[in-house]
């Protein structure tokens, strides 16, 4: 596979092997480096097993062959250290383009690097030993448990020995003749552990080697279409390259930053994939993996940075006064990026466009959520509707509409509809747009008057509003678990309701906290909640009322009114 991507990128590239005691002595002298671009860590714990038993195995088998790049007298990109090795001290040879799940997990495996686990290998079987890898934790008291662990004489009792000890370098050697000793071994142990300590050392490692007159748009092309990983390159790390590439900045100490500036963007989902469709609308173009792609795009998103953060501060704070408050509230993932786009592009200082930006993006959020538009080819649909809603914020008259805003090609569901709506923490579409159009009221708590924050809304439960255990053998379940039966109250009042009349657990919430009628109907009404129909004990009728009241706010929303 790997020669014939070679030949098809028209690279010369220098095959050669190098033994793990030599990999090892580059990594602890800072030689050996990754590129800032590469993604960290991603190996599960069964990977790690393999890797190092296919290594210590007789006949051993492959591990798979690295991919680096030779370094002359400057780095064509920035670097950083495997994971848990020494920070270089000067100038590192070789830059390792591929293969660092690999490395890193025998380096970490051998120096005894992980806090959450910890490599053994079993006694038993010589030449085809396994791989045993305990999970750690640290007890109430601070010891790291299971205590065994790091006991020789106990691991030696379950025929097990850390992989540590075969690490290569005198330190390894060191280890290994403080815990043989400590175990109590007989001769025919240390002699097995050296024979293994042996094997792993002299083990081999293939790699294909850029050269060091590589240019860096070669290095980055071969990295993204030769990486070989078991996970692979999303396109977030695709444009971490290019944008490294381009212009020398880390995208990764971006996102950083980013997460700094708007620390509430990370209740939106992964961050680092909404900047990068922010920025690509910002520049006009889909946010597809064809336009993260394109070799241009990193410098692409460097040119508009300061954009994408000021528009995803501003759209996120729009989303909470809108009151979708974090991931779980979020009906679709369009509405994050394509809001934060649009207010990119909105002056600061023009108080008229930003009325009317406010008034069209929140028809934008809301009919997003509540209509089948992005259910299919999302992202092209929303690159078409920004620029027909950004050209609406920017000139009142133009006579462009987008297809987002068109009744006849997405209508809004009428109120029988919005018994479509499923139970809000099943990720359903319109159960979430239900749900987050109950708390624009406030959403105040049902006994304790609290109301809905992005702090506090998080820590609530769903709450059927006629408890299951109640309506379950009278109604079906899509009725029983439907959005409109659903609320977001405190965990507190959730437990206390149980399986009573929405009459009883009203009038003893009500006495439980001292709370007057008045103050209890108020609390209803901000989750549009009627408490007479509620108290009435008819629950269709009960989801009837709620599914106009539900509708006649969603229209206002949809068209960019407040209700």
């Amino acid at each position: 596979m790997w020669e014939k991507k070679i030949f098809q990128l028209g690279v010369v590239m220098e095959a050669r092997t190098k033994s793990v005691e030599d990999w090892f002595a580059m990594i602890r002298e800072g030689l050996l480096t990754l590129p800032r671009f590469q993604r960290f860590e991603a190996w599960r714990p069964n990977q790690i097993e393999g890797v190092l038993e296919n290594m210590l195995r007789v006949p051993s088998l492959p591990i798979g062959a690295l991919l680096t790049l030779e370094i002359g007298d400057k780095e064509l990109f920035h670097s950083r250290p495997i994971s848990g090795a020494p920070e270089p001290k000067g100038m590192p040879q070789m830059n390792l383009l591929d293969g660092q799940q690999r490395m890193t997990a025998v380096w970490r495996s051998l120096t005894d690097n992980y806090d959450e686990f910890t490599v053994f290998v079993s006694l038993e079987n010589e030449e085809q030993p396994e791989v045993e890898i305990v999970k750690r934790y640290l007890n109430k008291t601070g010891k790291r448990m299971p205590l065994w662990a790091d006991n020789p004489m106990e691991c030696l009792e379950r025929q097990l020995f850390p992989v540590s000890i075969l690490c290569p370098g005198s330190k390894g050697e060191q280890a290994m003749d403080e815990w043989t000793e400590r175990a109590d071994t007989s001769k025919s142990t240390d002699k097995a552990i050296m024979r293994l300590r042996q094997r792993l050392a002299s083990y081999l490692i293939p790699f294909l080697s850029l050269p060091v007159t590589t240019e860096q748009e070669t290095a980055l092309d071969v990295f993204i279409k030769m990486n070989t990983s078991a996970s692979p390159l999303k396109d977030f790390d695709i444009v971490v390259a290019q944008l490294e590439g381009a212009v020398g900045d880390s995208l990764h100490d971006m996102i950083e930053e980013l997460h700094e500036q708007v620390p509430a963007a990370v209740d939106y989902g992964k961050i680092e994939d909404t900047a990068l469709a922010i920025g690509a609308l910002l520049n006009g173009k889909p946010p597809l993996k064809r336009t993260y792609l394109d070799p241009e795009f990193g410098s692409e998103l460097a040119d508009v940075w300061d954009k994408v953060v000021l528009g995803m501060k501003r759209g996120v704070a729009f989303l909470r006064d809108e009151a979708i408050f974090y991931e779980k509230l979020l009906p679709t993932e369009v509405i994050v990026y394509l809001t934060s786009a649009l207010w990119a592009n909105v002056p600061m200082d023009g108080v008229d466009q930003e009325g009317r930006a406010r008034t069209l993006i929140r028809k934008t959020i809301w009919r997003a959520s509540f209509t089948d538009r992005y259910l299919k080819t999302a992202t092209t649909r929303a690159f078409a509707d920004y620029k027909a809603i950004l050209s609406q914020i920017t000139d009142p008259t133009t006579e462009i509409q987008a297809d987002l805003f068109d009744d006849a090609q997405n209508p809004l569901p009428k109120p029988a509809e919005l018994i479509r709506g499923g139970w809000p923490s099943r990720k359903d579409r319109l159960g979430r747009a239900i749900m987050a159009v109950s708390l624009y009221g406030g959403g105040y708590d049902f006994a304790d008057g609290a109301k809905a924050t992005a702090e506090n809304v998080r820590f609530r439960e769903y709450h059927h509003v006629y408890p299951r255990a109640l309506i379950q053998d009278a109604f079906s379940d899509y009725e029983v678990n439907s959005a409109l039966n659903c609320s977001l109250i405190s965990w507190k009042t959730n437990r206390k309701i149980a399986a009573k009349s929405p009459k009883q657990y009203l009038e003893e919430r009500a006495h439980d906290a001292n709370a007057t009628e008045d103050q209890v109907r108020h609390r209803l009404e901000s989750h549009l909640v009627s408490y007479d129909d509620l108290a009435a004990g008819d629950f269709r009728g009960f989801i009837d009322v709620r599914a106009e009241r539900i509708h006649t706010s969603m229209l206002k929303l949809a068209d960019g009114s407040l209700p």
